[in-house]
């Protein structure tokens, strides 16, 4: 199963969540890790994303971005990314698909501080906050985006009923995580508590683990060349290595990812 320590409470689990991103910019002075995702994979063949050149390196990373919120157009949206970590997804947002403004919030004010500033030329804004508290007023995003980060909150469902409320009638809830197979109908039903309505859903834990075979060369070679030796093994598991407890249990099915298209409806 998952490392132990990060089976605890749902808080001492969020508070290692933070520690780790308090301590990346330490560990990565080159800005080498933009994204924490475990990234998407296409099963069949199909048309690579076509992305920049500089890209390149995060490509199973944006491409689960892209696959979350290509199912939405957020062409002069105002969007929100609740957990932006290294702020990778919220300037891939804003490079490739045009929305009026993206805000990237997350509770480490250090991982803050770094967004800020490795990705200033983007036009993003980033701020500090917690995901059960967003610090908005009612009704001002079209769009909030959510990538692998709600598993780490002590409250999906506070997390859920905050976006329900900054969220504009209409607007949606782009959303991927993963959560024990066992847990998936109570988690659906946490979405109707918060009275989101499901447009789309999609198993995608296969897709995962594909993209987790195909950049494990890339993330074992971050870790061995820039983690002090005490840290690579803790590492390697985060970054979800074939080694990883949490690779095996998306494997064995144990743990399942899924993305999800939420609406708030509308008025009327």
């Amino acid at each position: 199963m998952i490392d132990r320590v990060m089976e605890s409470s749902p808080r001492i689990r969020q508070r290692l969540i933070r520690f780790w991103y308090q301590l990346l910019p330490r560990l990565d002075p080159a800005d080498l890790m933009l994204f924490m995702n475990y990234g998407y994979a296409d099963l069949d063949p199909a048309p690579p994303l076509v992305l920049r050149a500089e890209d390149e390196p995060y490509r199973y990373c944006m491409q689960l971005y892209h696959h979350v919120v290509s199912a939405v157009d957020i062409r002069g949206h105002e969007v929100l990314e609740v957990g932006c970590g290294r702020g990778g997804g919220a300037a891939f947002l804003t490079r490739y698909f045009e929305p009026r403004m993206v805000t990237g919030l997350d509770y480490s004010d250090r991982a803050i501080r770094f967004c800020a500033m490795r990705h200033r030329a983007t036009g993003v804004r980033f701020v500090p906050g917690h995901a059960e508290h967003l610090p908005f007023d009612t009704a001002v995003f079209d769009t909030v985006l959510n990538i692998e980060s709600s598993h780490c909150y002590p409250s999906t469902a506070g997390f859920l009923g905050e976006v329900a409320r900054i969220l504009r009638p209409g607007g949606h809830l782009l959303y991927a995580d993963f959560r024990a197979r066992t847990a998936i109908e109570h988690w659906r039903g946490q979405f109707a508590a918060a009275g989101f309505q499901i447009r789309h859903e999609q198993n995608i834990t296969s897709n995962v683990v594909r993209a987790l075979d195909l950049d494990h060369e890339r993330r074992y070679a971050l870790i061995q060349q820039h983690a002090p030796r005490l840290l690579q093994a803790r590492l390697g598991m985060f970054a979800g290595l074939r080694s990883s407890p949490i690779y095996s249990d998306f494997e064995r099915g144990e743990l399942e990812y899924w993305s999800f298209v939420l609406c708030k409806p509308g008025i009327g």
